[in-house]
C-alpha cells in the first residue's frame, strides 16, 4: 500500500506539531511563542503552503489540531491528537477503499472469482493493525523529536 501525499503530510505535520508543542520529547508543553503557523509548517517540511494549509484543515476538521488566528495564534496539537492511533488517523485520511480497482470501470472481470482481492484486503488490515496501537505522542519520542525541532524553515515551493 501506498499512502497518498496528503496523508504522508499530515503525519509529518502532527509529529511536528507534537514537538513544537512539547519538550522536544514528545511530551506534552509548550507556549504560545512555540506555535507555529501553517506557512511556518510547510516551510519546515518544504511543501507549498497550499498543500499544506488543505491537510491543516483536514486534521482541524478531525479534531486532531487547532488553529488560532491573530497575534497570537499558530497551530496546536490537540490532546486527542496527541493520543490519537496512527491506524485511526491514516484510515481516517486514506478512507475506505481496495488496494485493487476490482469494481472500477471496466470492472476486472475476475472480481467474482478472485482469490487476490481477499489477500489483499487482509494484508491491508494488517497494515492498519500495526499502526492501530502506535499514538502521534510515541511517533516523536527520542530521537525523532530532537530532529523533529531541529528542522529549519526552508524556502517552499509556490
Amino acid at each position: 500500500m501506498r499512502m497518498t501525499a496528503s496523508t504522508d503530510l499530515a503525519l509529518r505535520v502532527v509529529m511536528r506539531l507534537a514537538v513544537a508543542n512539547g519538550d522536544g520529547n514528545g511530551n506534552a508543553g509548550g507556549d504560545a511563542a512555540s506555535m507555529p503557523t501553517t506557512r511556518e509548517v510547510a516551510a519546515a517540511m518544504a511543501v507549498p503552503y497550499s498543500h499544506a494549509a488543505k491537510v491543516v484543515t483536514r486534521l482541524q476538521h478531525l479534531g486532531i489540531v487547532e488553529a488560532r488566528r491573530g497575534r497570537n495564534g499558530g497551530l496546536t496539537l490537540t490532546d486527542a491528537g496527541r493520543s490519537t492511533s496512527v491506524g485511526w488517523l491514516v484510515r481516517e485520511l486514506e478512507g475506505v477503499r481496495d488496494v485493487v480497482g476490482c469494481e472500477d470501470d471496466p470492472p476486472c472481470p475476475l472480481r467474482n472469482a478472485c482469490r487476490l482481492r481477499s489477500l489483499l484486503r487482509q494484508a491491508l488490515e494488517a497494515f492498519y493493525s500495526t499502526l492501530d496501537p502506535v499514538t502521534v505522542e510515541d511517533l516523536v519520542a527520542s530521537p525523532t523529536g530532537p530532529v523533529l525541532l531541529g528542522l529549519a524553515a526552508r524556502p517552499a515551493a509556490s
